[in-house]
């Protein structure tokens, strides 16, 4: 992504400087990538928003490993990526749905969620509008201040670095010439989560490689699976290890006694709603604290319910017909794992009287969640520029911007993970994207405004190295 030199305010030479620079390209950073280029379309060159994404997955994907036949989205298509904010958008589910000739057809299911298969071909359908404007392949190694002519004074400017992906341990020289930008948007998405001493392996797995894992299994020696979790990912793959290896046994492993539903209703799902984000935002801490907990079983360590009663149905048929391969060990843990010769043991322990069992597996599936990596990783010394709250969590805008001292003018933007105690249960979710995008959208652009009062100079205008405008927007 090389552009032509352009001067600094310090007369140094270097490539152009984006107004923003997104690290991470998932349905975060494109919602606010179609969200820039609606409000390019139309505009002169000097006014439009000039941004640029790294990705390090290869092409776009959206938990490709989790995409398994029938599973649903927990969440209305309503809720895309642009609807909320613009309904009228050409990036729209409905849009995507009419160009692929299947609008009457997905009415007359009578159904608010798509498929998971689905709605990933409808992100990576708007995806393809912003090829030339993201590095995929690419991976951010950290992010430090172009310094003024005066190395204690305001920093406008940041310098985003990288190198390709997975070339962590490789003799691969200087990544590529580093990106400059006004702002920078995270969206890095969220990171699996182990127990510790856990660590993945041919026979030990996360939930989130489950299809890529099973399509490489040549056969099976012990014909048995444990999956570890009680949440809507738990019970997936357990449905899907049963529906797809009918020769094999699944033994489901939770300390609940049993799965416990997701509460879709009405009423708790105004906390999903933008206008909840500004209740949130504004509330005391302990408010939030108990907000949360209220309303924990909306999204965490819950299940669909229709799942819940096919699993419950499929055990009661094992029973009547004698051959019990779904197994549901509840108010139990796995103590102990070690793999061996062509798969894993799990040792099963009783939360009740304490008793264990060995169950000798093809593989052991941790559906145990995922956690927010922190954004300071890759920010460097950039973090003694960061305020932090009395628990030691950045203070975060209803803008979406990290709170910074004076000295650091650029913007660092924070796309979901690490914003749910500002924000809400909503930080990592897909519900406010396309609301959250034009916000961040309308924090640039004043941002903008203000930093052209303060060189007294109007912007420069885009540069084609800057990444290419989608102009061609959905028709």
């Amino acid at each position: 992504m090389s552009a032509p030199l352009t001067h600094t305010g310090s007369g140094e030479q270097f490539p152009a400087v984006r107004d923003l620079v997104g690290i991470g390209f998932g349905p975060a950073n494109l919602a606010l990538a179609i969200a820039v280029a609606e409000h390019n379309t139309g505009r002169p060159s000097g006014e439009a928003v000039r941004a640029a994404f790294v990705e390090r997955q290869a092409a776009f994907g959206w938990h490709p490993g989790m995409l398994l036949d029938g599973a649903t989205m927990q969440v209305s298509f309503l809720k895309d990526l642009v609807t909320l904010r613009n309904p009228a958008s050409p990036h729209s589910f409905l849009q995507y749905l009419r160009e692929h000739g299947r609008l009457t057809d997905f009415i007359n299911q009578k159904t608010f969620f798509p498929t998971r298969i689905e709605f990933h071909d409808y992100f990576r359908w708007c995806a393809e509008d912003f090829t030339g404007q993201v590095s995929y392949g690419t991976e951010v190694t950290g992010v430090t201040p172009v310094p003024a002519e005066d190395p204690d004074g305001p920093v406008e400017v940041l310098a985003v670095h990288h190198r390709p992906a997975g070339t962590a341990d490789a003799d691969t020289g200087p990544g590529g010439a580093p990106l400059y930008a006004h702002n920078l948007a995270l969206g890095t998405g969220l990171i699996p989560r182990l127990p510790q001493g856990v660590r993945r392996g041919p026979h030990l797995w996360h939930n989130s490689e489950l299809l890529h894992r099973t399509r490489a299994l040549t056969g099976l020696t012990h014909r048995r699976f444990v999956v570890v979790g009680a949440g809507q990912s738990a019970a997936e793959a357990a449905e899907h290890l049963h529906r797809t290896f009918p020769e094999a046994e699944v033994c489901a492993v939770f300390a609940r006694y049993g799965y416990s539903p997701a509460d879709d209703s009405p009423f708790a799902n105004r906390i999903f709603d933008p206008a909840a984000v500004d209740a949130f935002y504004t509330a005391p801490d302990e408010v939030k604290d108990r907000l949360l907990g209220y309303h924990g079983n909306t999204n965490y360590s819950v299940v669909d319910g229709d799942l819940i009663t096919q699993l419950y149905r499929t055990v009661y048929q094992e029973k009547v017909s004698g051959t019990e391969r779904l197994r549901i060990l509840n108010t139990s843990e796995v103590a102990d794992v070690r793999t061996e010769d062509g798969g894993a043991v799990a040792t099963v322990r009783s939360l009740i009287d304490g008793t264990t069992a060995a169950l000798h597996c093809d593989a052991v599936v941790y559906a145990t969640g995922y956690r927010a990596p922190d954004p300071r990783d890759l920010l460097g010394d950039l973090v003694e520029e960061c305020l932090t709250d009395g628990r030691g969590r950045l203070r975060i805008g209803r803008d979406h911007r990290v709170a910074t001292t004076p000295r650091l003018r650029a913007g660092i933007y924070l796309q979901g993970a690490g914003t749910e105690h500002t924000h809400g249960l909503t930080s990592s979710l897909l519900s406010t994207l396309a609301v959250r995008s034009g916000e961040i959208c309308d924090s640039l652009l004043l941002s903008g405004a203000e930093r052209a009062v303060r060189t007294g100079r109007n912007r420069p205008a885009a540069t084609a190295a800057a990444g290419p405008h989608p102009t061609g927007l959905r028709s």
